[in-house]
């Protein structure tokens, strides 16, 4: 079991947030309500990145938490991309279509 880390970095107004080891669903809130909290706070960011190259497991309710930081980001009018997707984490996105809908770039995903 690799314990959930996140790692937050903001240079010229873009936030990265590094995500390693499982996201599942005892890690999915701390997903969550990390970007949420970034979203809803005072300096909202315009483009916020989630740099998965150290996610090492991601399950149904970790690709729901990925959904629902997505939508929030919309709402926010804030662009949500995802960079360094692992090769098992683009396959689940491509089965489910959730690549599509949260427009990973087929580059990230070989």
């Amino acid at each position: 079991m690799d314990a959930f880390h996140l790692t937050t970095s903001v240079r010229e107004g873009v936030v990265t947030v590094a995500v390693a080891g499982e996201l599942d669903i005892a890690s999915r809130e701390l997903l969550r309500a990390h970007l949420f909290q970034l979203m809803d706070g005072a300096a909202r960011p315009g483009e916020i990145v989630l740099e998965l190259g150290a996610l090492t497991f991601i399950d149904a309710a970790g690709l729901g938490a990925l959904v629902a930081v997505h939508q929030r980001a919309r709402q926010r009018e804030a662009r949500l991309k995802l960079t360094r997707v692992p090769p098992m984490t683009a396959r689940l996105m491509r089965i489910t279509g959730l690549d599509e809908y949260l427009h990973t770039p087929a580059r990230e995903q070989t």
